[in-house]
């Protein structure tokens, strides 16, 4: 997935523009009131780009980052605030759209109604817990407590069959942790330290809120780290995750009973919906068993404990401000945000979560032109027609593996802008009773929704992204890449206003191009062309590539964003190849324009110094540093900074656009340079 760190914000910034004489053109430019021309694009070039921006622009106080994705997420919170507003005016029947959308948001809204309920929506999920006596009903308790949007013990989901693409599946995977990965429960260093000491806290700290007496809450928490540290333990790591192989064990449901005995696993997938299967596939079969140990030898007492809390802080959002509250308080440690985000944003963003397309298809309607959804129609063929290009010239990749890979090139489906079949969501009910209630109801109708795929056709025309939503991805199992509107917007800008140079770099290269590269990354390379895992490629070509791609492992492991935290360069790797084959397949898509061709320069920027600037654009980004810290244990794309810098010093036309010489910091011996794609 291509991921553009985007979060709600507190206050618009707005992009600089603008209009300068000295130059052949004087129309508006997202690039150049952006740059830092104080900074050599060969010391530095994401500072030179967006230099000048990041220095006007810092971090809004109830932020933990603040960038590009930021501004386009501005623009369409306001635009759903006007169609929230627009639809308790109409006063709609009950189910219809209108009607679910302004009582989600009234309700959500009543800030009084949520402190004078208390805990009284979770009361009948706390008084299940509460009636725990063994672990049969306490594996059954989890299951239902997931149902509702409180995941524990382990994660379980539908999706494609890795080896049989046709079918839909159900995954046991690992889980159960309250912290963000497995890492923060075994790392040294202070910061992490600290973030184990005030975990206790907030979990002493909402147990206490719930009605247990204040030394009894604090045992209980030590006993829930205690207990999730065992988990992770017994957890893979972020890189061992990254194993498609290792991670696809599929077995028969009556096999289930040989790694976890202590649990009925009868009852539970009845529970949990995943009915009438003979089949499914266990992500980590050692973290099952020894999750049966951790069963065994765990006190009830403390599963319920651990439950409660887990429960509690599902829904603090939703719950009174004492809870809002303690949960931010702690969220700071990761995000390093100083104040809340203004209600109003933090619902609208629920909403988006909950009732996706159907707000979509407002904002299609009201926002989305269809000549733009055409414009970046045609860019996926011209990048399509770039790889297949480029492959053809590859000299270490033998012809069988290129015939594969052509097939799985040309069968890459593109979902562009917005779906052409909208989701029904006419079983979801949506009240007025509370704001937990209907986060509830929206919870129970997603899980409904997808364990009702198990046993039928894979919709492959389904879209598991919003049009409004400031992102894209590619899903190896379907073999298509999905790009939403919102992705492709320069905010202040319409799309028509902006030269190919821009568009090639900021859509083309960093969005289009990377999306259809992770088809043929470290991990999308091992699916063919209808998604299914199979080897495809001769031994000597994966042993090829795998070199080539351990330049890349080895750039990025250089890489310390922060004192003390490089990036993972094995778990970043996926994105990195993808960031550096959308820059050069882009490159050549923009060689074929005609802008490209004339040469001619705008606001004394040749057109490639602009493509180069354009996908930078893309990355106008700043996070805080604990926020960094937080990204460089969990995630598996490289720090915003590093997306740019990295992948260019491994790219010809760069040096020779910004005369890039030996001894610049920019500068990377050719034989240090991954050249994959």
């Amino acid at each position: 997935m291509r991921l553009k760190y985007l979060l709600s914000a507190a206050t618009a910034a707005t992009l600089v523009i603008s209009c300068t004489n000295n130059s052949e053109t004087a129309k508006r430019d997202p690039l150049i009131e952006n740059m830092d021309t104080t900074v050599s694009p060969a010391v530095d070039f994401f500072q030179y780009a967006n230099g000048g921006w990041l220095k006007r622009n810092p971090i809004p106080a109830d932020q933990s980052s603040w960038g590009i994705g930021n501004l386009v997420n501005e623009e369409n919170l306001k635009r759903f605030k006007e169609i929230n507003e627009q639809a308790v005016t109409a006063k709609a029947a009950k189910g219809t759209s209108d009607q679910k959308i302004a009582d989600f948001w009234t309700t959500a809204m009543d800030s009084a109604k949520a402190e004078s309920l208390g805990l009284k929506p979770l009361q009948p999920w706390l008084d299940k817990i509460n009636a725990i006596t063994d672990v049969k009903l306490l594996v059954n308790t989890v299951a239902e407590l997931k149902k509702i949007g409180s995941s524990s013990l382990f994660s379980d989901f539908v999706n494609q069959d890795s080896k049989n693409s046709e079918e839909m599946s159900y995954t046991l995977w690992q889980g159960g942790l309250g912290l963000p990965e497995r890492e923060y429960y075994f790392r040294k260093d202070s910061a992490t330290d600290n973030i184990r000491k005030e975990y206790v806290k907030y979990l002493a700290k909402i147990l206490t809120m719930s009605g247990e007496d204040a030394g009894v809450a604090a045992n209980d928490a030590k006993d829930i780290l205690a207990l999730e540290t065992k988990l992770a333990a017994s957890s893979r790591t972020i890189n061992e995750l990254r194993d498609d192989y290792k991670n696809y064990n599929k077995m028969g449901v009556t096999e289930l009973s040989k790694l976890s005995p202590s649990i009925d696993w009868t009852t539970y997938l009845n529970t949990i919906g995943a009915k009438n299967i003979d089949s499914l596939i266990v992500g980590q079969p050692e973290f099952f068993k020894s999750l049966d140990k951790i069963l065994k030898t765990t006190p009830v007492n403390i599963w319920k404990s651990y439950l409660r809390a887990r429960l509690i802080n599902s829904f603090a959002a939703e719950l009174p401000e004492a809870y809002v509250q303690a949960a931010f308080d702690f969220s700071k440690l990761f995000s390093g945000a100083q104040q809340r985000t203004p209600r109003w944003k933090t619902v609208i963003n629920q909403e988006n979560r909950f009732m996706g397309q159907l707000l979509g298809q407002l904002y299609v309607k009201a926002y989305v032109s269809p000549k733009d959804k055409e414009r970046y129609e045609k860019m996926v063929e011209y990048i399509r027609e770039a790889l297949k290009d480029h492959i053809s010239k590859l000299t270490w990749m033998s012809d069988s593996t290129k015939q594969k890979a052509y097939e799985k090139l040309a069968a890459i489906k593109k979902k562009v802008f917005y779906p052409d079949k909208w989701r029904d969501y006419s079983a979801l009910e949506i009240g007025t009773d509370s704001y937990v209630q209907n986060v509830i109801n929206a919870n129970e109708w997603n899980h409904n929704y997808q364990f009702n795929k198990l046993g039928k056709p894979v919709d492959r025309d389904e879209w598991g992204m919003n049009p409004q939503t400031y992102n894209a991805s590619y899903d190896p199992s379907n073999n298509d890449i999905t790009l939403p509107a919102a992705q492709f917007i320069v905010p202040g800008f319409k799309d028509s206003e902006l030269d190919d140079a821009i568009v090639y770099g900021y859509g083309a290269a960093s969005t289009i191009g990377h999306e259809i590269t992770h088809g043929f990354d470290d991990q999308g390379r091992k699916f063919d062309a209808k998604g299914n895992l199979v080897k495809w490629w001769t031994d000597k070509d994966s042993a090829e590539f795998t070199k080539r791609a351990k330049l890349i492992v080895k750039q990025f492991d250089e890489f310390e964003p922060v004192k003390g935290y490089h990036i993972n360069g094995d778990a970043t790797q996926g994105e990195n190849i993808a960031d550096l084959g959308g820059i050069v397949l882009g490159i050549d898509a923009f060689k074929k324009t005609e802008q490209y061709k004339k040469g001619e320069k705008i606001n004394g920027l040749t057109p490639m110094q602009r493509f180069f600037l354009g996908y930078a654009l893309g990355w106008l980004w700043q996070g805080r540093e604990e926020l960094a810290r937080s990204r460089l244990l969990t995630d598996v794309h490289a720090p915003a900074k590093y997306r740019v810098n990295g992948p260019f010093m491994d790219v010809d036309e760069f040096y020779t656009t910004f005369n890039v010489k030996p001894g610049d910091p920019m500068y990377r011996a050719d034989s240090l340079r991954a050249r994959i794609w």
